[in-house]
């Protein structure tokens, strides 16, 4: 028969494997979206800008043009999060999974929030905004086709590339208010296999996938959606998701500590453009 000590073990062993799985899952839906870069050592680290190079012809024999491409670092700061809870001793908690994973998932779920939180505060310090005085453009119409296209046309008239790398975030109400356009929600313009409707909220329009996400900043009655390249957003971790768990005898319980180190940068401001939305 297992020792207490040999129960401990495998508790923790199980329960730091669920909540790393969680995160994983669940946890963060921003974070496969940007730049990001792993194993970090110190408390900061830096992504490299390079600027747009330009072609030239040559005289015979002679030498061949330099680009001069601008080269810059944007330094990331990370930090250090934690999200912690008690879990009592009672056998219940530690043998019956569909308990534990309610623990370990709302472990995993607050720093994936913390996550996003941190990629949606690098976007809010772009400084391109898909705004204007035609109709729908303005900050008294919600996300309208005109407002996307012309943050549609802005991504392209800066020479972001459309490669796939793309992607919309947009809240909840403005989700709502694209299942109205037509051109996104109809099988005849973007396919049956592209419905927004089918299982996943996420789906491809005009070169980029777009995802609802109920984290968006909302400064008074606007809330800030994003249209914005993958390598615009720079996400990096010194430590991922680990797990300290502790026995404490005067509370007859465990309690469980999730950390991590992270933190997110805006790299480059021509590869976000701001869909400010009334809502």
């Amino acid at each position: 028969m297992p020792t207490s000590t040999q129960v401990d073990a495998v508790f923790t062993k199980q329960f730091q494997a669920e909540v790393h799985e969680a995160y994983q899952r669940q946890g963060s839906k921003l974070r496969p979206t940007v730049r990001s870069k792993t194993g970090v050592t110190g408390t900061s680290t830096f992504f490299p800008k390079v600027g747009k190079g330009t072609a030239a012809a040559k005289t015979r024999h002679g030498t061949v043009p330099v680009m001069n491409l601008e080269h810059a670092q944007v330094e990331c700061v990370l930090q250090d999060y934690y999200a912690g809870d008690w879990i009592d001793r009672l056998d219940e908690l530690k043998t019956n999974v569909d308990e534990r994973d309610v623990v370990a998932n709302a472990g995993a779920h607050a720093l994936g929030r913390k996550s996003d939180e941190l990629i949606i505060a690098a976007l809010d310090t772009a400084t391109r905004e898909a705004i204007g005085t035609a109709p729908g453009t303005t900050d008294s119409s919600g996300l309208t086709k005109e407002k996307v296209l012309l943050a549609f046309e802005m991504m392209g008239a800066a020479d972001v590339p459309d490669d796939g790398q793309r992607y919309a975030v947009v809240g909840w109400k403005q989700w709502s208010q694209l299942l109205e356009i037509e051109e996104f929600a109809s099988s005849e313009y973007v396919g049956d296999d592209a419905l927004p409707w089918k299982g996943t909220q996420a789906k491809r329009w005009l070169g980029a996938l777009w995802l609802p996400h109920s984290g968006l900043t909302r400064s008074g009655a606007l809330r800030y959606c994003y249209f914005y390249h993958r390598t615009a957003i720079g996400h990096a971790a010194a430590a991922e998701i680990s797990t300290d768990i502790t026995w404490h005898g005067d509370r007859a319980a465990h309690f469980v500590s999730n950390m991590m180190s992270q933190g997110a940068v805006l790299v480059d401001d021509f590869g976000v453009v701001r869909m400010r939305a009334a809502e």
